[in-house]
Formats: C-alpha cells, sequence, structure tokens
C-alpha cells in the first residue's frame, strides 16, 4: 500500500521516571499478575468441572475471567519485559496487535456485561419463562455476541489505522493505544474513516450502557416487590452491579484523561491513571463473585476443606 506507514518501531515513553525502582515494580507487578492469572484461571477451572454450576449466570462469568486473562496478558508480559529493558520499544505490528487487544478487552467486559444483565432480567423479572428464553443454543449465541462484535469492530478500527502513514514514533503511554496511534498520523491524511468508526463503536457501547440501565430499572422495580426476589437481587445482582459501576468508572476516568487530562501531572501519577482499568477489574471481578456468588463460595470452602485433610 503506498500510504502506508513507513513507522515499524514506536517508543513508549511511558515508563521513562521508574528507572530508579524499575525491579520493586517489576516485583510486584510479576507477583500481581500471577494473582490475576490464578484467580481467573481458578474460577473458570471450578464452573467447567463442577456440573452444578453449569447454568447461563457462571458461563457467562467463566466468559468474564477468560476476557480478564486475554487483556491482562495483552499488557503484563510486555511491561514487565520493559522493566527490565534498556530502551521501551515495540514493533509497529506489535503495538497496533497490542491497542487492538486493549481496546476489545474493554469491549467484550462491557458486552458480557450487558449479557449478565438480560440474564438477570429474564431470572427475576420473567421467572417463568427464563428456562424457555435462555437456553443453550441463546446462550451460545449471547456468548458469541459478547466477544465476536467487539472482535470484528476493532478489527476494522486497527486495520484503517494500518493504512494510515505516521509522521512520528513516540507514544506517551505504557501501552499502545489506537486513538494515540492515529493523534501520530501524518496532517496531509485523511483520517475521516477512523472517526467514523470511533463514533459509531461510541455509539453502539453507548446503546449497551443503556441496556443495562434499563435491565436495571426493571431488576428494581421487580424486586421491591417481595422479599424473595429482594433477595435474589442481592445474591445475584450486586456482584454484577459492583462489576458494572467499577468498570464503567474506571474506563470514562481512562478515556476521558487519555482525550482531554494535562501532561503537566507527574509520570507516575499519569501511569497510575492508564493503569487503573488493568489493575482493578481483572482482580476484584473473581473475588467479588466467588465470595458473593453462593454456589461458587460453597465450591471454594469445600476445595479448600479437601486440601485441609
Amino acid at each position: 500500500m503506498d500510504n502506508a506507514s513507513a513507522v515499524r518501531i514506536f517508543t513508549l515513553s511511558g515508563i521513562n521516571e521508574t528507572v530508579n525502582y524499575r525491579i520493586t515494580i517489576f516485583s510486584l507487578t510479576l507477583l500481581y499478575y500471577g494473582i490475576i492469572l490464578f484467580v481467573n484461571f481458578a474460577l473458570i477451572v471450578i464452573i467447567a468441572l463442577d456440573e452444578n454450576l453449569h447454568e447461563p449466570m457462571y458461563i457467562l462469568l467463566a466468559s468474564f475471567c477468560i476476557n480478564g486473562l486475554y487483556g491482562s496478558t495483552g499488557f503484563y508480559p510486555k511491561f514487565l519485559f520493559d522493566l527490565l529493558s534498556s530502551s521501551q520499544e515495540i514493533s509497529y505490528e506489535g503495538c497496533l496487535f497490542q491497542a487492538y487487544v486493549m481496546y476489545s478487552f474493554a469491549c467484550c467486559d462491557l458486552s458480557i456485561l450487558a449479557v449478565m444483565a438480560y440474564d438477570r432480567y429474564l431470572a427475576i423479572c420473567r421467572p417463568l419463562h427464563y428456562h424457555a428464553f435462555m437456553t443453550k443454543r441463546r446462550l451460545s449465541q449471547l456468548v458469541c455476541f459478547s466477544w465476536l462484535i467487539p472482535l470484528s469492530v476493532f478489527s476494522v478500527s486497527i486495520l484503517l489505522t494500518s493504512t494510515r502513514k505516521l509522521c512520528s514514533s513516540k507514544i506517551q503511554k505504557l501501552y499502545c493505544v489506537n486513538w494515540l496511534i492515529v493523534q501520530l498520523v501524518c496532517p496531509d491524511s485523511n483520517i475521516l474513516s477512523n472517526t467514523i468508526v470511533s463514533y459509531t463503536t461510541i455509539f453502539l457501547y453507548v446503546v449497551h450502557g443503556f441496556f443495562i440501565m434499563w435491565t436495571y430499572m426493571h431488576l428494581i422495580k421487580t424486586c421491591v416487590r417481595s422479599k424473595e426476589d429482594r433477595l435474589k437481587f442481592m445474591q445475584t445482582c450486586v456482584p454484577h452491579l459492583i462489576s458494572l459501576v467499577t468498570f464503567m468508572f474506571v474506563m470514562l476516568f481512562d478515556l476521558m484523561y487519555m482525550r482531554f487530562g494535562s501532561s503537566s501531572l507527574p509520570q507516575s501519577l499519569q501511569n497510575f491513571m492508564a493503569l487503573i482499568f488493568l489493575l482493578v477489574p481483572p482482580v476484584m471481578n473473581p473475588l467479588i463473585y466467588g465470595f458473593k456468588l453462593t454456589k461458587i463460595r460453597t465450591r471454594i470452602l469445600g476445595l479448600i476443606c479437601v486440601q485441609r485433610k
């Protein structure tokens, strides 16, 4: 392609001010990444091996954990390598791939949360029709939707970015983000198609957000009617609601800072704000569900008791 970028290497400048603490940060990051792998993988295995957990809510939770592994693995291994390297560089193809993983991970999370909200809406607001609606085929379709839509949308976005000519190779962040790559495009390049895809994606996931709000309006309206429904809401919807609020907060925070934040802030604070969506949800989500959902908590306690004997 004649207009393809001549830039083949990107420099990630976000790590520069950590030079005096790299070994400490490396050790803590490796430990934290190990915790992410353990808690998510453990929950996936528990759900896969226990036939009593082969229900829509738990299968969606397993999908949630798989996405947590997917997103964190798109960042942490490269970050750990950079901490031990004298130069923080990434290939052009590697940068596009990492940007694809970061974006698709975040939007897969929101898609899965939307499907979970729909599942809870059916279970609480339409209990007599739940098993008729939430069949194995319907569940498979919803899981595929929650993965294929984000993966497809961002394939188009990254493909468009890959055709642009870049005039700079310095990314002011710890990892690659499509928005920052597009900002490196030469002034004479036409990025209208990128803008259209970007706003279409934003609209698509704003619709996701409104759908989740709609389901919770109905859930709350239904649950105030009886003690049994209120108990079901507390047991199954509170973990979902905590995950949703956390996700929305950290993503809006990251997006607003990336587009409108001040570059005069200390680099360490900028790094923390850039990483918050990779620090909180991948660990918090499996822990919340593991302790809050009765069947999973019982299964975990059962395994612990077996190990002690």
